[in-house]
Formats: structure tokens, C-alpha cells, sequence
């Protein structure tokens, strides 16, 4: 399989916590693989998918393209064609763009709305965390073809990564640049628009951790969830966000697209449970840079979105893009597609695909529980892969909730 951004480590979560931060319940480890590198995630024991305790202790092999983690934190957007505008603002926010600056921040601060052109100022607020905002003349109400796509290209027309404060010699974490934080944040909370989730924000300790646990993986070039005290710029911090962190040798923002698509993890699809899960946020944010490592840190989130079950590609219009998404390949339709509920077992029925009236060859694979849900399935497709124009009917029967629903994949290119 292909190497192209950076191992990424996705490790198990406590028995309480639904895991995959990078992690599961299960402690089992899952690789993504970007440029340069596949990704492993180790565990140490958890809840497995019948709720019995498992210890497991290696990583799940395998590699696919993407890389984890994601830095983000409470700062100003430069938005650029609708990047920023709506969030909350904490550190205030000059938005020079398009379509609006955004700003992302802190709890109290009012939201930067950005204009429809020229530069705009968002509100300043000292609040403790951030939540990005979307382009300024966006409705976060339009999940329609147009708003969706809309949303889309608005939330990803800034995707640098950033710049790093600190420094690998003499062990200072830094912090990732106020864009590179915003735009990994944004797109976080744009994959979880997309399945109809609430955002989340960051909290400073948690970003803390999460920085501290990139220097460590950027400093001694692998990724573990279990560092030993012997490596290079180890510390309490860094181990804590290495324990409880989706782990990655890529940076911050290409690192998201690399979770959603989290080849390699086929067994767990944890990195994107995590994301998707009811329980995420806040989260802790750390990269180093473009040429770096990155850690997201996910685990005893607190959330409490109560969706009974998720689905990635979600229901209704979902982008053609996102099935490939970013710079560094991967798709959905060699991965896998997935459905998590932490209420029903999804095993207990039988699932089916259909487009245009014909019933689609699909392979489906029951996923351990702790990966940011108790049940899931990892759904294959069978020679086929989705394309824009279609729309594809996913019917789950003869479980204790039957399901189904549409997805309408629409071309969303500029």
C-alpha cells in the first residue's frame, strides 16, 4: 500500500472512554500511512466489542494514505474565500479574506462574522477554548447540495499547516502558529458538520499535552502510545498526550483528512469513530509544523452529542471530494465506509447497498467496541466505488433498530 504522509497511532481508549484517539477501549492500534511512513496504534487493554476486557498490546498493522493528528487552538482566521467567520472568538480576530476572516476562540468572546468581502475584525474574548468558524456568509443550516458543497470549499481554501515555534534540540515544545491551529480545528468540525454533529472546541491543557506528545514522536521519529522514559525530549506531558492521542509522524492539518480516510485501520476505523463519535470535545491540539508530527488528543471527551448512530459518508448530500479527500490519496471505496451506534449491535443485522434500483456487492466486517463507539461496522465495497451524480440507498434490517438512509454524492470542484 502506498506511503504517503506519516505513520499515524491510533490508541485505545480506558474502559470508560469510547477509544481511538488515535485510540480504543480495546487498546488496539491502527496505521494510517501518508507520505513517508505508515501509522500504528498501539493499546494496552480495554473494553472489546462483547465488553469483555481484552488485553491487547500490539499494533495493528497496515498503512494507508493520510496522516493523523491535527493542531488547532483559540486564534484568529485569515480567511480566505470563506475560510473562519462563524466561531467563537478568544484571542479576537482579524480576518482579512474573500469571504470573511474567521476567527476561532475562546468561550466568551463573540463570533468574528467575517463580510462578503474586504477585511472584517471579529470580537474579542478571553475565553479558555476555541471552536472554529466557516466561511462568514455561510448557513450552518444548509446541509443542501449547494450549501453543502458551499461549506466545503469554503472550509478548506486555507489548508497550510503552519508554522513551529519550537525546537527538537533542546526539547521546547512550542506551539503550532494561530492559522495552522484554525485550519486543522476547522476541519475537524467540518467532517463533523457533515455527519450532522456539533463542533468542538480545544482547552489549553489538553492542546498542552497534545503539543508535548508531537515534539516527543517528531523527536525521536516513530510513534508509540507507551514512550519510554529513554526517549528524547520525554515528559510527563508528552506521555500523557501520547496515551490518550490519535499519534501521527504528518502535521496537523493533512493529518484529518488521513483519520477520516484511516486506511490501514480497516480492523478498527478508530481514528474516524473518534472523530465522529457522540462523546468527542474538547480536544487537545499539537503539531510541528508542515515537515513534522502531530497528535490530536481525544479520549475522556465529554461531549454529549446523543446521536444514536453515525454513519461516514453520512446521510444526504456528502462531496464527491471527500471520498478522496486531500493531498495524500486514500479512498473510502478501498477503506471502507462505516456505520457506529453506542446503542445498537449493528452485527445483529444485515446490510445492504443500493443505487439506480441494483443491489450493490458489498463485504461487510463487524469492528471491536472502545473505538469512539461500542458497535460498528466497516463496509466495503465490492469492485465499486461511489461516484458524483448517484445516490446510494444503505439499508441496515434485522437489528433492534432497522436503518436507512440516502446518500447524495454531489461534485462539489470549483
Amino acid at each position: 500500500m502506498r506511503t504517503l504522509l506519516g505513520k499515524i497511532h491510533a490508541r485505545a481508549a480506558l474502559p470508560v472512554a469510547f477509544a481511538l484517539a488515535g485510540c480504543s477501549s480495546s487498546d488496539d492500534a491502527g496505521d494510517l500511512s501518508g507520505a513517508g511512513g505508515s501509522v500504528a496504534s498501539a493499546g494496552s487493554g480495554g473494553l472489546g466489542a462483547s465488553g469483555g476486557a481484552t488485553a491487547g498490546a500490539g499494533a495493528l498493522g497496515g498503512s494507508a494514505a493520510g496522516t493523523g493528528g491535527n493542531g488547532v487552538g483559540a486564534a484568529a482566521g485569515a480567511g480566505a474565500t470563506g475560510s473562519g467567520g462563524m466561531g467563537l472568538a478568544g484571542a479576537g480576530a482579524a480576518g482579512a479574506g474573500t469571504a470573511g476572516g474567521g476567527a476561532a476562540g475562546g468561550g466568551t468572546g463573540g463570533g468574528g462574522s467575517g463580510g462578503k468581502g474586504g477585511a472584517q475584525t471579529g470580537g474579542a474574548g478571553a475565553g479558555s477554548t476555541g471552536m472554529a468558524g466557516s466561511g462568514g456568509s455561510l448557513d450552518p443550516s444548509d446541509h443542501s447540495p449547494e450549501g453543502t458543497c458551499a461549506r466545503w470549499n469554503a472550509d478548506r481554501a486555507d489548508m497550510s499547516e503552519g508554522t513551529w515555534s519550537g525546537e527538537l534540540a533542546s526539547c521546547e515544545p512550542g506551539e503550532i502558529s494561530a492559522n495552522g491551529h484554525e485550519n486543522a480545528l476547522r476541519l475537524v468540525n467540518l467532517y463533523r458538520w457533515l455527519a450532522d454533529l456539533p463542533a468542538v472546541t480545544t482547552e489549553p491543557a489538553q492542546d498542552l499535552t497534545a503539543q508535548a506528545c508531537a515534539l516527543l514522536m517528531d523527536a525521536n521519529g516513530m510513534l508509540s502510545h507507551d514512550p519510554p522514559m529513554d526517549w528524547d525530549c520525554w515528559s510527563q506531558d508528552a506521555y500523557d498526550g501520547a496515551s490518550s492521542s490519535n499519534i501521527s509522524s504528518g502535521p496537523g492539518v493533512g493529518s484529518v483528512d488521513g483519520y477520516m480516510i484511516d486506511g490501514g485501520n480497516e480492523d478498527t476505523l478508530g481514528h474516524r469513530r473518534w472523530i465522529l463519535s457522540n462523546t468527542l470535545g474538547p480536544i487537545g491540539l499539537g503539531s510541528t509544523g508542515a515537515m513534522g508530527a502531530s497528535c490530536m488528543q481525544t479520549l475522556s471527551g465529554k461531549g454529549k452529542a446523543g446521536k444514536t448512530w453515525l454513519a461516514w459518508p453520512p446521510p444526504g448530500p456528502f462531496p464527491a471530494e471527500a471520498i478522496k479527500p486531500g493531498r495524500f490519496g486514500g479512498s473510502l471505496g478501498t477503506v471502507g465506509y462505516s456505520i457506529q451506534s453506542d446503542s445498537i449491535d449493528l452485527a445483529a443485522g444485515t446490510l445492504t447497498i443500493t443505487s439506480g434500483g441494483e443491489e450493490l456487492p458489498v463485504m461487510v466486517m463487524e469492528l471491536p467496541g472502545g473505538y469512539g463507539s461500542r458497535y460498528a461496522l466497516n463496509i466495503q465495497p465490492d469492485g465499486w466505488e461511489m461516484e458524483a451524480g448517484n445516490t446510494y440507498t444503505v439499508t441496515l434490517s434485522g437489528a433492534s433498530m432497522p436503518i436507512t438512509y440516502d446518500i447524495a454524492v454531489v461534485d462539489c470542484a470549483q
